[in-house]
């Protein structure tokens, strides 16, 4: 249980920063930059792949792993 817990915030904190980095960026859209070149900016970057990161993470701690001790709902 407190595996899965630490899991969902370590996966949570990757995603709040991909997700900052994503928003912090749009502002090059004001100095002339196309979506082609924003989205091919973005992908060199690597706090992105924290985004990819923290959704697989959120997403082990969400699915059943089996202990036998283990309460389902």
């Amino acid at each position: 249980m407190l595996v899965k817990v630490f899991l969902f915030l370590c996966g949570f904190g990757l995603m709040i920063i991909g997700f900052s980095t994503l928003i912090l960026y749009i502002n090059l859209f004001s100095f002339g930059y196309n979506f082609k070149e924003y989205i091919g900016y973005i992908l060199k970057l690597p706090e992105t792949y924290y985004l990819l990161v923290g959704f697989i993470l959120i997403n082990i701690s969400i699915i059943k792993i089996g202990g036998k001790n283990e309460k389902r709902l």
